[in-house]
């Protein structure tokens, strides 16, 4: 996903340093909130290379405030750590040398309380230079605003993050209360058609985007349409009784030699028991709900199911048209499910939340597109390779990232996110 991004439209024009000290505020207390409840212990888990600690998600988050705005916008301003600079860059080549990605959870010092002061410390000295009066405000609210985003992208992967690790304790311990899911039966699926033609997608302008959002172009698109509604866990455990994970059939090349490489069977974190499937979540173990969406399924799986049920992945330039014509509202961050549910209504799509949706596109620039200059503007052109667009956010991610233009990717043997699917025609 895009969590190193560089911004292309501002916000600046419209909101005042006030508004952005709010909203500053709003989102580095989110984080805290993220993280209440958590041992030290559990804050230091790292599982795997693509996985961080919570602990390091809080300290980068700051880094990139203390980087990119305080150090060059506060000429008095000290860190408590010059160390920290090393510590806590993630993929930042311009910014100098880094910690190697695998290693961060042997950061065993600095502690969480060290980590915690770290934050209050840049959050004032964020506060009185948001409240200055000065010649270059417009440029240090358009990386304020940048630094939100950056931290939200985090928030979604702080979470994810910890549920890899906690999986592996046999103890299978919940991150939140493990209250049941909300139940609601599964809509029929039927299609939403769309004549196609030569249509414009893209960021529009209007608010805060990243640079891959843009620029805005036409596409041409043949008549297609989409399933009216995403695919469930009944409908994959169906895929599973067909023999889809023991027949190549369906499967790409490399799909088939990674699912035998990781002795792929279920989805991430099922289980059967007593001739049930199970599920952990970041309520803990639960019974997996028929009717909700599957979730932790990689690219590779996704397009081996639509394959098998005779369809295929949308693109992204097909999901974005239809779904700019919905509201985005639905189960994000902030409803505080942490898992993917039924849809509570019967003509609601799921196009926003609950799952990122994989598409058939792969991240590559769009005509035009030019990587910003600097440091801020380094990653996303560098990552447009190999890797596929999903689109619509999920339950993990704060639903002020959302907008129809949004872009997120991953490899395609991926499966710790909560990535799932919905299928498309020609039509």
């Amino acid at each position: 996903m895009p969590t190193e991004n560089a911004l292309r439209h501002s916000e600046q024009d419209t909101a005042s340093e006030k508004e952005i000290g709010a909203y500053y505020e709003t989102v580095r207390t989110r984080s805290l909130d993220l993280v209440e409840g958590l041992s030290p212990e559990d804050m230091g888990l790292q599982s795997m290379e693509d996985a961080s600690p919570a602990k390091w998600h809080l300290a980068h988050t700051s880094w990139f405030f203390e980087q990119f705005i305080l150090k060059e916008y506060q000429a008095d301003y000290q860190s408590p750590d010059d160390r920290f600079a090393f510590l806590f860059n993630s993929y930042y080549v311009k910014m100098g040398p880094r910690h190697t990605r695998s290693n961060r959870g042997l950061i065993s010092r600095p502690d969480v309380d060290a980590v915690l002061a770290y934050r209050f410390h840049v959050d004032a000295a964020m506060q009185a230079l948001l409240h200055q009066d000065r010649t270059d405000t417009g440029d240090v609210l358009e990386l304020a605003i940048l630094g939100c985003h950056h931290e939200m992208q985090h928030q979604e992967l702080l979470v994810t993050d910890l549920l890899h690790a906690l999986s592996h304790n046999p103890l299978l311990p919940a991150y939140r209360e493990p209250t049941p899911a909300p139940v609601a039966k599964a809509a029929p699926l039927d299609w939403i058609e769309h004549g196609g033609g030569l249509l414009e997608i893209g960021h529009d302008g209007n608010g805060f985007a990243y640079d891959c959002e843009g620029p805005r172009h036409k596409t041409y698109l043949r008549p297609f349409r989409l399933a009216s509604r995403l695919v469930t866990n009944g409908d994959w455990i169906e895929f599973m009784q067909a023999g889809g994970y023991q027949s190549a059939e369906h499967w790409l090349s490399d799909a088939w030699a990674c699912k035998q490489r990781e002795d792929w069977d279920a989805p991430l974190y099922w289980w059967q028991q007593d001739d049930q499937w199970w599920s952990y979540t970041l309520r803990g173990p639960q019974p997996v709900d028929l009717n909700a969406p599957v979730v932790h399924v990689s690219y590779y799986e996704a397009d081996a199911f639509a394959r098998w049920s005779g369809q295929r992945l949308p693109t992204e330039a097909e999901w974005e048209v239809i779904a700019r014509e919905y509201p985005i509202k639905g189960n994000f961050l902030e409803t505080g499910n942490h898992r993917p549910v039924a849809s509570q209504h019967p003509n609601d799509p799921q196009l926003w939340g609950d799952v990122w949706e994989w598409t058939q596109s792969p991240f590559t620039p769009y005509p035009g597109f030019r990587a910003p200059k600097g440091a801020v503007g380094e990653y996303n052109g560098k990552f447009m390779c190999n890797q596929f667009v999903l689109r619509g956010g999920s339950c993990a991610t704060p639903i002020d990232q959302m907008r129809s233009s949004y872009r997120t990717f991953f490899y395609p043997h991926q499966r710790w996110q909560m990535l799932g699917l919905r299928l498309a025609d020609d039509v």
